[in-house]
């Protein structure tokens, strides 16, 4: 297994951030595997397939490169520059585009566990990745990234609250499979037989990203690491949700269960609205009945914006009605 050493300090000062390009390759990953982990990543796939299976087509090597730098054990680093929590898009992906050649030539090596295939031993790599990238971002990506960066920041906010609650060993084992707190400052970042990497006093960051079944880990130099990880399945997108049981819903009304359901994990009003599409007033009208019964709870805040979560009681009644629901099946 992959492990990092991490001194108490370090893992302290860690932090939360967005990456748009880490969202742009999370979905360029997507693209390539073309296996949708719920019906919300499959009505994607199927809009935006069409297109990048056609820019592939019209461009060879660029279809070979993709392959190539996602390989089987190791992602080409040159792809997975480190986020830093303050660029947009366009900053990150010219990083892409600046690698120098001999640099990407020699990732691709890595990911490929051998030497390169001949179209690829050019001087053009950087500038063919940031421009694939810069294709999905357009058509996949971007009309999205305003709803999805609510949908992150709203994964953020759970889990910094659950660090909160039961600090950071919790909180990394809850990550993604394959990552978990070892103990003794070890950090386990994936299942492969990696050697160990000491990052104390490094900046340490954990970037979310809507589509499921991706992760990696990304380094610049010894003085920045990233974790990156699937956000919270629940908030993925709107089909990819859990579903609200039948009975929940006919004695709360759909929209109200919804709500509920979501409260699994603390979130704000202006989350509930980015993620049910339902209106500012709805929400607020839905909580204030929910606090009334005793379902949900306030417990803190996020910057400006106060955080409801389920109360034992709401936690009662939403596992009876996945009971109920798991017998009828």
């Amino acid at each position: 297994m992959g492990w990092w050493q991490i001194s108490a300090d370090t893992l302290a000062g860690s932090r939360f951030v967005l990456s748009p390009l880490a969202e742009t390759f999370a979905g360029l990953r997507l693209l390539h595997a073309a296996r949708a982990a719920h019906p919300g990543e499959r009505a994607w796939l199927d809009a935006h397939l069409p297109a990048y299976r056609a820019r592939l087509t019209a461009d060879p090597v660029t279809a070979l490169l993709v392959p190539s730098a996602l390989g089987t054990v190791w992602i080409a680093d040159f792809l997975t520059v480190t986020p830093r929590g303050d660029e947009t898009f366009e900053e990150e992906v010219e990083r892409v585009r600046r690698v120098p050649s001999a640099t990407a030539r020699a990732h691709l090596r890595v990911s490929l566990g051998g030497p390169l295939p001949a179209p690829l031993d050019r001087d053009d790599l950087g500038e063919r990745a940031a421009d694939l990238l810069t294709h999905v971002w357009e058509d996949a990506v971007r009309p999205y990234w305003a709803r999805r960066r609510r949908i992150l920041q709203a994964d953020v906010v759970a889990r910094t609250a659950q660090v909160a609650r039961g600090g950071w060993a919790a909180a990394l084992d809850a990550l993604r499979p394959g990552t978990r707190w070892l103990g003794g400052n070890r950090l386990q970042v994936n299942a492969h037989e990696l050697p160990p990497r000491e990052i104390s006093g490094a900046e340490l960051l954990f970037v979310p990203v809507t589509p499921q079944r991706v992760g990696w880990v990304s380094w610049e130099g010894t003085r920045r690491y990233a974790l990156v990880y699937p956000c919270t399945g629940a908030l993925a997108g709107e089909a990819g949700r859990e579903p609200v049981p039948a009975g929940l819903e006919t004695l709360l009304g759909a929209a109200r269960a919804r709500v509920l359901m979501l409260l699994g994990t603390p979130m704000s009003t202006s989350h509930l609205v980015a993620v049910t599409g339902q209106g500012l007033g709805s929400v607020g009208r839905h909580l204030r009945v929910l606090l009334d019964a005793g379902l949900v709870e306030r417990c803190g805040r996020a910057g400006r914006s106060v955080l409801y979560v389920r109360t034992a009681a709401g936690e009662v009644l939403a596992e009876a009605g996945r009971g109920r629901e798991a017998s009828r099946g």
